[in-house]
């Protein structure tokens, strides 16, 4: 065990500091607007309103205007901004600039020639004494927020390992000397004897060594019925005990236990997955450097091909440049769509949990769903009844009811509510009895009524024959059979099985129209697992996967046909759902498959997985709508900010303009952003 107690916390740590680190950002922005804003207000009110720029002009004067710019903006690139001359700085220093480095030059340079046409006016041509504190501030602020929105988008660390270390039993009852001691885990060693009360979770992995009772083991492997277990049966640690009292002799523990391999591979399989990287950062490697050169090369036109304008003019240029490159709008185009497209998902029952899933997710080429609880109920049902010629179906249901009227087992709840459904009235039973693991036995107005397995009937000498190919085919398709018998007349035998989801087949249908193949990872039997992949269509049916295999099979699949989304709801799938490309969860799952996952659906359907898809590839369109304007847009004005019609028709672009249509493109991409609340599904 000792190998992932840290596990938690670790996990709790970097949920920790990713909260902190989002917190410091939310500050950071707060920060920024609230000094910016008055910058802006003093600097382009002016420009909006003329009455307001005489009001400036006659209280406070246009050198303490610039100053208190000049001191607000200074406090914003000093503070909130510093991050980016810090991260940009190291970048140029590394010779491989990035956005943070764009983001700083454009600051920057607004910066740098304003505090110079404040202090040093003399040194410029009185047509180009203009200060840019404005941009400066607002470049940084616009980017800020996009940094806050994209840190919101990506949700947070995972606690899926915290939860399946809390579902392993911390103590154990062990005999020792005699005597049955309470012991931590660590304590328990192969070969001691555990007692395990009813309704407990098992701590240890082994074999029962006395007793007998049901086991729901639902939780690891994804089977819906409680599986009998007696002495010599082999037992999960993890799993829950139903009514009998067990005493387990220890196989194995700690690190070797199937619930901590679990564990390990939730941990390694979260740990190898890499974000996906966005769409910007692609085009920025190329991006970034061209702008640079394409400032440094418009300056030193400028003061070679027209010497007359001067150095400030040339200056100026090179200012526009970088301030019409800047990317508000990149540095929007994709936090905006996750956020708007995430909170549409919500709205629609589809919880993003992790902002890359939007994006991934439209990737995928291949689905592959958990069967229990995913594509069926995960819950028994009665789905068949077959009598002999001679017995009514009602009259067998009511006295298969009446034999199980005082059972707890899944199977006879499944038997007593299709009785209920159908308002039967039971017959009055005698001499009650259960023998575990066969069946039940009672009397009938004298008459010895029998209810179990076909082991039972044979062990009872009751003869299957009328019923024979019924049976047959029922076990063919992987269903449970209960078999009824009168004395040793055979009366009825009844079909129990896990029935597929409502909706299920045109959830599927749906996917298969996006060009997804379909595919079904499940640890149930082969059986029913491919007389649901029949029933459904499903093309890749893998069977009998246990949990810790159920990774590898994502793997495969991912190998076979490309990106993977496995959908599933139980710890046993968790594995699976962290080496998905996708993950997604069930909401009705258990706690850990939610928190492995990038995607919950909110609602008990399959249907919303298609949802899912649909929105994604939504967001996903919508991302590079926003990123083809904030490109074609500086593509279309960094020559005019170069001055390059300016020889010829007399076009140029000021440092304020550019200001002012860089905040016009990020309200363009932030409006592009906002259709996405549209999506229907």
């Amino acid at each position: 065990a000792e190998r992932y107690d840290p596990a938690p916390d670790r996990a709790a740590r970097e949920e920790a500091e990713k909260a902190a680190a989002q917190a410091d950002l939310k500050r950071q922005l707060i920060l920024a607007v609230l000094l910016t804003l008055p910058v802006f207000v003093l600097e382009m009110g002016g420009h909006m309103i003329p009455g307001f720029h005489h009001l400036i002009m006659s209280t406070l004067g246009q050198t303490l205007s610039w100053s208190i710019q000049f001191v607000l903006t200074s406090l914003v690139l000093a503070f909130p901004g510093r991050r980016f001359f810090t991260l940009g700085g190291q970048a140029l220093l590394r010779r491989a600039p990035e956005m943070n480095s764009l983001v700083a030059l454009g600051a920057g340079a607004a910066w740098a020639y304003s505090t110079l046409v404040l202090l040093a006016p003399e040194l410029f041509p009185v047509d180009a004494r203009h200060v840019y504190f404005e941009a400066a501030a607002m470049i940084t602020t616009l980017i800020l927020a996009g940094r806050y929105m994209e840190a919101r988008a990506k949700g947070r660390t995972s606690a899926a390992i915290r939860k399946l270390i809390g579902l392993r039993p911390q103590t154990a009852r062990v005999d020792r000397d005699g005597s049955t001691v309470e012991l931590s885990l660590d304590e328990v060693a192969p070969g001691d004897l555990v007692h395990v009360r009813p309704g407990e979770r098992l701590p240890v992995d082994g074999e029962v060594e006395s007793g007998q009772s049901y086991v729901d083991e639902s939780m690891l492997t994804g089977e819906p019925i409680p599986v009998h277990k007696s002495k010599g049966d082999a037992v999960v640690g993890g799993s829950m005990n139903a009514e009998g009292a067990l005493v387990i002799r220890t196989g194995r523990t700690g690190a070797d236990t199937v619930l901590s391999q679990i564990i390990a591979m939730v941990e390694q399989a979260q740990g190898a997955k890499l974000p996906i990287q966005s769409l910007v950062d692609r085009v920025t490697g190329y991006f970034v450097p061209a702008v640079i050169a394409i400032a440094l090369v418009t300056f030193f036109a400028w003061l070679t091909l027209a010497p007359e304008a001067g150095l400030s003019e040339a200056l100026v240029k090179a200012v526009a440049v970088l301030i019409i490159a800047c990317p508000c709008a990149m540095g929007l185009a994709t936090p905006t769509s996750i956020m708007v497209g995430a909170g549409r998902g919500a709205e629609l029952g589809v919880l993003f949990r992790q902002g890359e899933a939007l994006q991934g997710l439209s990737d995928v080429r291949v689905a592959a769903f958990d069967k229990t609880g995913t594509l069926t109920e995960g819950k028994p049902a009665l789905t068949a009844i077959h009598t002999i010629e001679t017995v009514n179906e009602e009259a067998a249901l009511s006295l298969a009811a009446a034999l199980e009227r005082t059972s707890e087992h899944p199977i006879a709840r499944a038997i007593l509510g299709a009785a209920e459904e159908k308002s039967l009235s039971l017959p009055t039973l005698e001499n009650w009895t259960a023998e575990s693991g066969y069946g039940v036995k009672a009397e009938l107005d004298g008459e010895p009524v029998y209810l179990g397995s076909k082991r039972f009937m044979r062990r009872l000498g009751v003869e299957l024959d009328p019923l024979a190919d019924a049976i047959t085919a029922l076990d063919e398709h992987g269903v449970t059979v209960i078999v009824l018998a009168r004395g040793q007349s055979l009366q009825a035998a009844f079909g129990v099985s896990d029935p597929i989801r409502k909706g299920a087949f045109d959830a599927l249908n749906s996917l298969r129209e996006h060009g997804l193949t379909l595919a079904m990872i499940t640890g149930d039997a082969d059986a029913p697992a491919r007389a649901v992949g029949q029933a459904l269509g499903v093309e890749d049916v893998r069977a009998e996967t246990p949990p810790d295999e159920k990774y590898q099979a994502v793997a495969s699949l991912r190998k076979a046909y490309g990106p993977v989304a496995f959908v599933g709801d139980g710890i046993n799938d968790a594995a699976a759902l962290a080496e998905a490309d996708v993950g997604i969860a069930m909401g009705s799952g258990s706690d850990i498959a939610l928190e492995s996952a990038d995607v919950v659906l909110m609602r008990d359907d399959p249907a919303a997985v298609a949802v899912a898809l649909g929105l994604s590839r939504a967001t996903l369109n919508n991302i590079k709508q926003n990123l083809v304007w904030a490109f074609g847009y500086n593509a279309l004005l960094i020559p005019l900010a170069a001055g390059v019609f300016t020889p010829v028709f007399g076009w140029s672009l000021s440092p304020i303009f550019a200001a002012a249509a860089m905040a016009a493109s990020s309200v363009c991409v932030l409006a592009n952003a906002l259709r996405l609340r549209g999506f229907r599904g």
